[in-house]
């Protein structure tokens, strides 16, 4: 039974037309197509792009490309369609912590040390460090969902010719980890983003305790071997605060960005508070409620 079953009976009968692995590359895809927008749009505020600064958005636009055609040639010859999607994640990797050095090399932090005052301020206004890492967990999330469970929910992954390897969490629990990564992530990302304003509105420190409740149920989740109803509950009630929290915060960040009149100037969006930033935590809360949907390729 799956663990969405548990929280909610009435799932026992439902069926998606697509499985939970199958929705997870989907997500991965959008994700990817999600960071080369946002990317583009960092990037775009010193008035130009440099050549490596179209690396990732460049990879990230191609990604969705490819992932999408996985997806379709994996319909009719799975193996194929994995070998593909696996290149790409494998790319996403190489991308992201090629990117996460870039952006540390600029905030000086690999010459000055990482644990001092100013490192805390480099983090805070330098190129934010945490945006490449997403790339890597797209792909560990990728990789993860590329490979088909059998049987379901026993951790043993099948892989080519026959072969099969034993991972020692079920993918579910491994879901669960993987999210608890993403809402970690998203947590910096966010609390370096409003250290900025010294978190100078109450608001601010919404995303920061939903984030720290979501991030200690989905280890929680992941952790254990049988889950009561109550903690999932718990849990899917973590990953739907974290989706009002980010629809909250992207309507803050648009407000912010707007004249008093109302009016929409592309400029004062593209430096003002970060708009897509918010939907990282609608992202992460999708996630963590599409890990608790039924395993297996039915």
């Amino acid at each position: 039974m799956s663990y969405l079953a548990l929280v909610f009976p009435r799932w026992r009968e439902s069926r998606l037309p697509l499985s939970r692995d199958q929705l997870f590359l989907l997500l991965a895809a959008f994700n990817q197509l999600f960071i080369a927008v946002d990317i583009y749009l960092a990037h775009s505020i010193s008035g130009g792009i440099k050549a490596a600064e179209w690396i990732p958005i460049i990879f990230g636009l191609a990604a969705t490309a490819a992932l999408l055609l996985a997806g379709l040639i994996a319909r009719r010859n799975r193996p194929l369609g994995t070998a593909l999607a696996n290149l790409v994640f494998i790319g996403s990797l190489a991308v992201g912590l090629l990117g996460a050095y870039f952006h540390l090399n600029r905030t000086v932090l690999l010459e000055n040390g990482l644990f001092s005052l100013e490192a805390v301020s480099a983090l805070i206004w330098a190129p934010p460090v945490i945006g490449p890492l997403f790339f890597i967990l797209i792909s560990v999330l990728g990789i993860s969902a590329a490979w088909i469970e059998s049987p379901a929910d026993s951790g043993r992954l099948r892989l080519t010719s026959g072969r099969a390897v034993q991972m020692p969490y079920s993918k579910t629990r491994a879901y669960m980890l993987i999210v608890a990564l993403f809402v970690l992530a998203t947590l910096i990302s966010s609390v370096l983003d409003h250290a900025r304003f010294s978190f100078d509105s109450a608001w601010v420190w919404l995303p920061v305790a939903a984030g720290l409740f979501a991030f200690a149920t989905s280890v929680f989740i992941g952790i254990i071997e049988k889950p009561t109803s109550a903690d999932l509950t718990v849990h899917a009630t973590a990953m739907l605060l974290l989706i009002i929290v980010g629809v909250i915060g992207f309507v803050l960040h648009a407000e912010s960005s707007l004249t008093t009149s109302g009016q929409v100037i592309v400029e004062r969006f593209l430096r003002g508070s970060p708009l897509l930033a918010p939907l990282l935590f609608c992202n992460a809360g999708l996630m963590g409620l599409l890990a608790m949907l039924p395993p297996g390729e039915g």
